[in-house]
């Protein structure tokens, strides 16, 4: 989301500054939560200060929050929609790992591997931005990338996959 002149990304800025803008993201993680929803209430801190965007959880660390979705499941998977109540580093990897279900593909904070592992499932699904006053919000739904097809599939999505045309 970006602004085309200096008033919109000055609204758009305090919009997210604010929380009001609704942002979901899909993951797959290795097993998954025992309930179908939950909220996570985590703070984070930087793990050192030679690596300033590596995070980990830290009482004295500023809040994390993040509210939880399972949409679907298959054996050592699932499949979850995540929302970001607070927009820290890493927070949804972090979370996710520290809960015990760490994101598929995550070579920082889960179990994969540095090289030849699967990418990221880790996927911006949807924002919605509330612009205007008399207006519903602007609510924009990207398409799942190739990569997570698979598992998402396997965990019960039945949507459509995007494809790069040639």
């Amino acid at each position: 989301m970006l602004g085309r002149h200096r008033k919109a990304l000055a609204t758009l800025g305090k919009l997210f500054k604010g929380g009001r803008v609704g942002k979901t993201y899909w993951a797959v993680v290795e097993g998954g939560p025992p309930d179908n929803e939950g909220r996570i209430d985590l703070p984070l801190g930087r793990r050192d200060q030679t690596r300033g965007w590596w995070m980990k959880p830290d009482p004295k660390g500023q809040p994390a929050v993040t509210t939880w979705k399972v949409m679907g499941r298959i054996d050592q998977l699932s499949w979850l929609a995540l929302e970001p109540l607070t927009g820290r580093t890493h927070q949804l990897r972090v979370h996710c790992a520290e809960m015990g279900w760490p994101i598929v593909g995550d070579t920082i904070y889960g179990r994969a591997p540095r090289a030849g592992g699967a990418p990221l499932h880790l996927h911006s699904r949807e924002i919605v931005v509330p612009l205007y006053k008399n207006k519903d919000a602007i609510r924009v739904t990207a398409p799942v990338p190739l990569h997570m097809a698979d598992h998402l599939q396997a965990c019960g999505w039945q949507g459509e996959v995007f494809k790069l045309v040639d």
